[in-house]
């Protein structure tokens, strides 16, 4: 018995970007979800679900879509980079180089 997927809504429109980079690099490629969800070793759902933006991959996930169409992670983010039109959320700038003072 096949059980039915229900859709989500995207989580933000960075994860919606990143989903997009991932579907465009996909069919660059030449790549169904299912097989680059093979070649990756995810679940075709998995990846569909990333390209719609309704989940956060981990970095894991990430290179591990990048090793199955082949490119480097670095492609991915540039790209990703380039749609989203900013390097960083907002909320995430500045925050990681600021240190305690007491």
């Amino acid at each position: 018995m096949q059980t039915q997927r229900i859709p989500r809504e995207p989580i933000s429109p960075a994860h919606t970007s990143l989903g997009r980079s991932v579907r465009e690099l996909r069919a660059r490629f030449g790549h169904s979800q299912e097989s680059l969800a093979f070649q990756s070793g995810l679940h075709r759902n998995y990846v569909g679900a990333i390209e719609g933006g309704e989940i956060n991959p981990t970095f894991s996930t990430l290179m591990r879509l990048c090793r199955g169409l082949p490119i480097p992670l670095s492609e991915l983010i540039s790209l990703y980079e380039t749609r989203s039109g900013h390097v960083l959320p907002e909320p995430l700038v500045g925050t990681a180089h600021r240190t305690r003072r007491e």
